[in-house]
C-alpha cells in the first residue's frame, strides 16, 4: 500500500510533524510511506527521518521569493506576485502560511499523486486537499489538537469532515464529540494516540532532583502555572530544580516571574532540544500545567523514560495516559494549590516516586508504535477496501447532510465542549447500564448519561443538586450546613469525621422519592485513585478528596444547552484544624474550610449546636451563625432591569416614524434613522429570557415601548411591566425615536428600583451572573469601559450620534468638574442609580430638556448613560469594574466563526449586533441571529404566553 502524509512543514519542530514521521516510519517495513510538505523552510528536517520515508516539498521558502521546488518553475517576478496573493483554498485564519503559489502547486501536484490514501494532519490541509486529492485515493484527515476546543484554525474542519473517508481523532472524548456535531454528516470516525517514542529509550534514575516542564511557551501551556506551582513547594524541598525546556512568547514573562518569586538558581530556561529523550533520562518528575491538551505526547515520552507525571486534568488528555494515583498525579484544571499539593507529594516520596515511574514504564506499552501502527494498517486497509466511485458518491451524500443540517442550526451545529473525560472508574459502566434500563429516555451528552429538558433554568439545576444532597444528609441524619460564599455552586458542610457517614448517605440519595438517574459525583480535590466523575452509588470511593460536586447532567432537546459538573452543589468535608484538633475560643474544634468561604478560614463546632435558617432559590436550608451574618460587599438591595425595544416591522409605528422624519426635514444625523436601528432578529425574547436565565435577582424587568406590545408577552405575569413613553416624557416631545431621548427619561419609570440594569434589545447576558457583578454592597455601581476613545473637537452632524453625544458630555464634565472623559464603554448592560439620573437632570435641566425634546439622534444630544457612569465616578458612586465580555457585528463576515466560540458560555455578556448590510445582506444578518440566538436562549421565559 503506498500511504502519503501531508504537513504544512516537514522540517518544523513540532508535534504533529513528529506523529507524521513517527507513523510513517512504523509503517515504512510493510508499506511504501511518504511525507509530503506544502512548504520547505530549513535545508534538513529539525526531527531524524527513517531512510525509508521519502520526503517531497511543494513550495521552497528557503530564500527571500518562495519558488516551486519543481524546475523549472514560473520565474521570479511571477512567484513574488504569487506569494504576496492570500490563498484561495485555504483562509487565512485557518493557515496564514498559504498563498496563491501553494495553492498553484498543490493544484498541479495532489491530483497526480501515485498513493492510496493520502493523509491530511491539519484542517487546513483537509481544506487544501479535499477538491485536490487522486481520484481513486482514500482520504484520511488526523486531528492532532482538541476539535472541541479549537479556534479559527479549527473552523475548516466540521465542514470539510463528510469530504473525507475518515476523520482520526487523538482521544476517545474528542470522537465521540465530533460524533455529536456531525451526526450522519460524519465518516468514519476514529480515536488513536499518538504513539509512544520507538526503540530503545534511556531510562531514568529518578535520583536528579528535576521537575521537568518540556513544552512550547505559549499561554495555553500555562506553564506560568508550573513556575508558581514550584514556588509554593521548593522551600519544603531544597536542592529540587524546574527545569523548562522550550521556546516561546511567554518566556521573558516566565523568566520574569521566578525572579519576583525569588527562584533565582532553582528555575532554568534550557531552550528548545532536538534530544528530548535525554532530558527525561535526567528528570524524576514531568509536570504538564496545560489549559488544554489535545493528547499529552509529552507524557508518554516521559513514561518511556520511567518518569512518572503531575498534570492538570484538562478536558482531554492527560486523563487519557496518566492513571491517576498509578503512575502519576492529576490535579483540578487551573487550581494551582492542587496542582503544587500533587508535585510535592512526589518530591517527598522516594519509595511513591519509584513506584510510579516502574508503573509508568509498564503502562506506555498501550502506545507502544506496533501496536498503533497496527490501528492505522486496520483502518487504511478498510478503505481502500471500498471501490473509489462508493467512495466519493458516499462524501456527496454527507456534504449535501452537512450543508441541510448548517443552514437550519447556524453555528449551534457544533455539540457543545465536554467539560471533562469520561467515567472510567470500574463498575461504573454497570451503574449506567441500570440506569440506562430503567429510563430509555436518557441520552448520551458531554461524557455521560443525561436527561433531556427543555423547562430547567441554570438556578433550578443548582437547586436541584443541592436539594439532593440536603436531603439525603437529612434523611440519615448526618449534620451539615449551607456554606456562605461567592461561587455559583452551592456548597453543603459536614465536619470531616463524619465523611463516611455522608458519603454513605449520598450513595443511597437515589432512594429518596422522586429522585432519580443520571447523577455523578466528582471529586474535589482528590486525594485517592479516582478523579473523573463516577456514577453517584459509587461515591464512597471518593473518600480521598476535600469533597465530592454532585451533578444529574441535563441537555436541551436541541443540544445546545448542557447542564454538567458546572451547575453541580458541592459537599465538602470541614477538618478539624491541624494543631491536633485544638480547641476554639469557646473550648469546642475549630473546623477548617478546605476553600475559601465567606466567613473566613473555619467556624467553631460548636455552632452546630445552634443552627439557624437561610434561603436559597426559594427554599429553607441549615446554616451556621457565622454564614448568615450580613457582609459588609454584600449586595442585598432590590434591582431592576429596563430594557427598551421598538417594533420596527409594526405598520403604525412605521407611518409615525416616517411623518415625524418627514418633518425633520427628511435627515436625523449621521445615523439617527438607519433602518438596522429598528428592525431586527426578536432579539427582545432571548435578552429577556437571558435575565430569566442567569439573573434570577432582578426583581422586576421595566419594558419601555413606544405604544407596542410583544404578541408573545404575558402581560398579566408579575416579572415584567410594559412601559409606555407617555408614562416618560411630555406630549410635547413625542413621539421620539431618540435612544438619547428615552435614556434621559429613565429614572422616571415608574416603580423603578433605585439600582437598576439598562439593556438595549441586542445586549445579553451569557451565563449566569451575581448581582455584585455591577454593584458593590456600598451601592456603587461597576462601569465596563471600553478601549474606543472619544474624539477630540467638536460634536459634527457627519459623525456617528453616539460620538457626538459623548463629546457633549464631555463638555459637560469639563466645565462641571474641570475634567474630561476619553473612553466610552462597553456595549454591555448598565449599572444605573435613579438618584444620579435625576441628580443629573436637576443640575443640568437645560441640557436634558434639549436632548428629550430631539425626535432623532443628533449632534446636540447628551448621552445620558455614559454621562451617568463618569458623574457618579467623579462623585464617588462608581467605579471601574471588569466583566467576561464580546461584541459581534454580524455585518462582518469575518466575526461570524465568534458565533460557534460564544456557544462554549464562557462569556457573562454580549452584544450581538446587526449593522448596517454593506458586507452582509439584511435577511442574512437576520437569520444568521434567529438560529444563534435560539440555540443560546432554548428556554421559554415565565413570561412568554
Amino acid at each position: 500500500m503506498k500511504i502519503t502524509y501531508m504537513v504544512t512543514w516537514a522540517d518544523a519542530m513540532g508535534g504533529t510533524e513528529a506523529a507524521a514521521f513517527s507513523q510513517a516510519a512504523a509503517l515504512a517495513g510493510r508499506h511504501e510511506t511518504r511525507v509530503l510538505s506544502v512548504l520547505r523552510t530549513a535545508d534538513a528536517p529539525f526531527f531524524r527521518v527513517d531512510p525509508r520515508v521519502r520526503v517531497d516539498h511543494l513550495v521552497d521558502d528557503r530564500g527571500p521569493v518562495r519558488r516551486p521546488v519543481r524546475s523549472p518553475g514560473p520565474g521570479e517576478d511571477a512567484c513574488r506576485e504569487l506569494s504576496g496573493l492570500p490563498s484561495e483554498l485555504v483562509d487565512p485564519r485557518w493557515e496564514p502560511a498559504y498563498d496563491r503559489l501553494c495553492d498553484i502547486e498543490a493544484a498541479r501536484a495532489l491530483p497526480r499523486l501515485d498513493t492510496d490514501v493520502l493523509v491530511t494532519t491539519t484542517p487546513a490541509l483537509t481544506a487544501l486537499a479535499a477538491p485536490l486529492a487522486p481520484p481513486g485515493a482514500a482520504l484520511v484527515a488526523q486531528e492532532h489538537r482538541a476539535p472541541e476546543l479549537r479556534g479559527p484554525t479549527g473552523e475548516p474542519l466540521l465542514p470539510f469532515a463528510p469530504r473525507v473517508d475518515a476523520l482520526v481523532a487523538l482521544t476517545e472524548p474528542s470522537r465521540s464529540w465530533l460524533a455529536e456535531t456531525l451526526g450522519d454528516a460524519a465518516p468514519r470516525l476514529e480515536a488513536i494516540p499518538n504513539a509512544a517514542p520507538a526503540g530503545p529509550v534511556p531510562r531514568s534514575s529518578l535520583d536528579s532532583r528535576t521537575v521537568l516542564v518540556a513544552r512550547r511557551l505559549v499561554a495555553e501551556k500555562q506553564v506560568d502555572h508550573a513556575v508558581r506551582a514550584f514556588a509554593q513547594v521548593a522551600a519544603e524541598h531544597p536542592g529540587w530544580r524546574l527545569r523548562i525546556c522550550g521556546q516561546g512568547p511567554e518566556l521573558p514573562g516566565l523568566r520574569a516571574l521566578a525572579a519576583e518569586l525569588d527562584l533565582h538558581g532553582r528555575v532554568e530556561f534550557a531552550g528548545p532540544t532536538a534530544d528530548i529523550a535525554a532530558e527525561w533520562a535526567r528528570a524524576a518528575v514531568c509536570l504538564l500545567p496545560s489549559r488544554t491538551e489535545p493528547f499529552g505526547l509529552v507524557l508518554t515520552e516521559a513514561f518511556a523514560a520511567g518518569v512518572p507525571a503531575v498534570a492538570y486534568d484538562c478536558p482531554t488528555g492527560p486523563a487519557e495516559v496518566v492513571r491517576h494515583g498509578v503512575d502519576g498525579l492529576l490535579a483540578a484544571p487551573d487550581d494551582v494549590g492542587g496542582l503544587a499539593a500533587a508535585l510535592s507529594k512526589l518530591m517527598e516520596d522516594d519509595a511513591l516516586r519509584a513506584e510510579m515511574g516502574r508503573a509508568a514504564l509498564q503502562g506506555v506499552g498501550r502506545f507502544a508504535p506496533e501496536r498503533i501502527a497496527a490501528r492505522w494498517e486496520r483502518l487504511f486497509d478498510d478503505l481502500v477496501a471500498v471501490p473509489p466511485e462508493e467512495r466519493a458518491a458516499a462524501r456527496a451524500d454527507r456534504a449535501a447532510r452537512f450543508e441541510a443540517r448548517r443552514a437550519a442550526m447556524g453555528a449551534a451545529v457544533r455539540a457543545l465542549p465536554w467539560e471533562r473525560t469520561l467515567p472510567q472508574a470500574e463498575g461504573a459502566g454497570d451503574h449506567e447500564e441500570a440506569w440506562r434500563r430503567a429510563r430509555p429516555d436518557l441520552v448520551r451528552s458531554g461524557g455521560g448519561l443525561a436527561e433531556v429538558r427543555d423547562d430547567l433554568f441554570p438556578q433550578q439545576a443548582l437547586r436541584a443538586n443541592l436539594d439532593l444532597i440536603v436531603d439525603a444528609l437529612e434523611r440519615w441524619g448526618v449534620p451539615n450546613a449551607l456554606v456562605r460564599h461567592r461561587g455559583r455552586n452551592p456548597r453543603v458542610m459536614v465536619p470531616g469525621d463524619r465523611r463516611a457517614e455522608a458519603l454513605a448517605a449520598l450513595a443511597r440519595a437515589l432512594e429518596l422519592p422522586g429522585a432519580e438517574p443520571p447523577v455523578y459525583a466528582q471529586p474535589i480535590r482528590p486525594r485517592g485513585p479516582l478523579p473523573q466523575p463516577v456514577p453517584l452509588p459509587m461515591c464512597p470511593s471518593l473518600a480521598e478528596s476535600d469533597g465530592v460536586r454532585v451533578f444529574r447532567p441535563v441537555v436541551t432537546s436541541g443540544r445546545t444547552l448542557r447542564y454538567g459538573e458546572g451547575y453541580g452543589a458541592d459537599l465538602e468535608f470541614w477538618d478539624p484544624e491541624p494543631a491536633s484538633g485544638a480547641a476554639s475560643d469557646t473550648g469546642g474544634r475549630r473546623l477548617a474550610a478546605p476553600r475559601a468561604c465567606a466567613a473566613g478560614d473555619g467556624v467553631d463546632e460548636d455552632a452546630f449546636a445552634a443552627p439557624v435558617r437561610t434561603r436559597y432559590a426559594g427554599r429553607e436550608y441549615t446554616t451556621l451563625e457565622p454564614f448568615a451574618r450580613p457582609l459588609v460587599d454584600d449586595v442585598d438591595h432590590p434591582i431592576d432591569a429596563v430594557v427598551t425595544w421598538v417594533d420596527g416591522d409594526d405598520p403604525r409605528w412605521r407611518r409615525r416614524f416616517a411623518a415625524a422624519l418627514a418633518e425633520h426635514g427628511g435627515r436625523a444625523g449621521a445615523d439617527g434613522a438607519l433602518e438596522h436601528r429598528f428592525s431586527g432578529a426578536d432579539e427582545l425574547r432571548y435578552a429577556l429570557r437571558s435575565i430569566a436565565m442567569f439573573a434570577p435577582w432582578v426583581r422586576r424587568i421595566h419594558l419601555v415601548t413606544d405604544d407596542q406590545v410583544p404578541s408573545w408577552l404575558d402581560r398579566a405575569h408579575p416579572g415584567v411591566r410594559v412601559v409606555d413613553h407617555t408614562a416618560l416624557f411630555a406630549d410635547a416631545d413625542l413621539p421620539t425615536f431618540n435612544s438619547h431621548a428615552i435614556e434621559s427619561r429613565l429614572h422616571r419609570v415608574p416603580g423603578l428600583s433605585e439600582h437598576f440594569l439598562y439593556f438595549n434589545d441586542d445586549m445579553f447576558l451569557g451565563r449566569p451572573v451575581a448581582p455584585e457583578t455591577f454593584f458593590a454592597g456600598n451601592g456603587s455601581v461597576r462601569c465596563f469601559r471600553s478601549s474606543t476613545s472619544v474624539p477630540f473637537g467638536a460634536p459634527s452632524p457627519e459623525e456617528p450620534a453616539y460620538f457626538a453625544a459623548q463629546k457633549n458630555n464631555r463638555a459637560l464634565l469639563e466645565r462641571a468638574f474641570g475634567r474630561a472623559q476619553v473612553f466610552a464603554f462597553r456595549h454591555a448592560p448598565y449599572a444605573l442609580r435613579r438618584s444620579v439620573l435625576e441628580e443629573l437632570e436637576d443640575r443640568f435641566p437645560e441640557e436634558f430638556a434639549a436632548t428629550a425634546a430631539a425626535r432623532f439622534r443628533g449632534p446636540t444630544d447628551l448621552s445620558p448613560v455614559p454621562l451617568h457612569h463618569y458623574y457618579a465616578h467623579l462623585t464617588g458612586r462608581a467605579f471601574p469594574g471588569s466583566v467576561k465580555y464580546a461584541y459581534v457585528d454580524l455585518g462582518d463576515p469575518g466575526r461570524h466563526s465568534r458565533l460557534e466560540a460564544l456557544l462554549r458560555r464562557k462569556h457573562e455578556v454580549f452584544c450581538l449586533t446587526d449593522a448596517a448590510p454593506d458586507l452582509v445582506p439584511r435577511d442574512e444578518q437576520i437569520r444568521l441571529m434567529k438560529a444563534f440566538l435560539e440555540s443560546y436562549f432554548p428556554l421559554r421565559a415565565p413570561w412568554e404566553g
